[in-house]
């Protein structure tokens, strides 16, 4: 059985690889719908509740009105010089490869089943028409090849 939970959460990013609008800094308010694998036990397999007292609070705190920002852009380094001079602090999360919403779903996905849930999919909304749908076969795959992922080549076998 499938349970599916909605979330939303505001953040600003770039694609800094392009050379389109999109390597501008610019926001989001992204949609995320996560889709559960439960195992129904009786009337009720699990309260939604489960969900939201986990998933919530890490939206919250790790994405909400922060920045994502791929580790190698050259602008984290001016962002952290800035932090380190003036002692101000940026809700930045750090990505290891470009801030596409494929690489976020792959990123959240990962989040998501670390806290013991059993994730079947994950569809983020990056905009009102724009949805990457991420399966759990996609994260697999993604985690054998992270170069998929677009930021350092996977390293070649001998």
């Amino acid at each position: 059985m499938l349970i599916q939970k909605d979330y939303k959460f505001y953040a600003a990013h770039r694609n800094e690889e392009l050379c389109d609008k999109c390597r501008n800094l610019h926001g989001h308010r992204y949609g995320v719908s996560c889709f559960f694998e439960v195992e129904r036990q009786g009337a009720l397999t699990t309260l939604f509740g489960d969900f939201d007292d986990k998933i919530e609070p890490h939206l919250k705190q790790n994405y909400d009105h922060g920045m994502l920002i791929n580790g190698s852009d050259p602008l984290y380094a001016t962002l952290r010089d800035h932090e380190q001079r003036t002692g101000e602090k940026f809700r930045l999360n750090v990505f290891s490869a470009p801030t596409t919403v494929e690489n976020l779903a792959h990123k959240l996905f990962g989040e998501i089943t670390e806290m013991g849930f059993r994730m079947q999919r994950i569809e983020v909304r990056e905009t009102d028409t724009s949805v990457v749908t991420y399966t759990h076969k996609d994260w697999l795959a993604d985690n054998r090849d992270p170069g998929r992922l677009g930021g350092e080549p996977a390293p070649q076998e001998a």
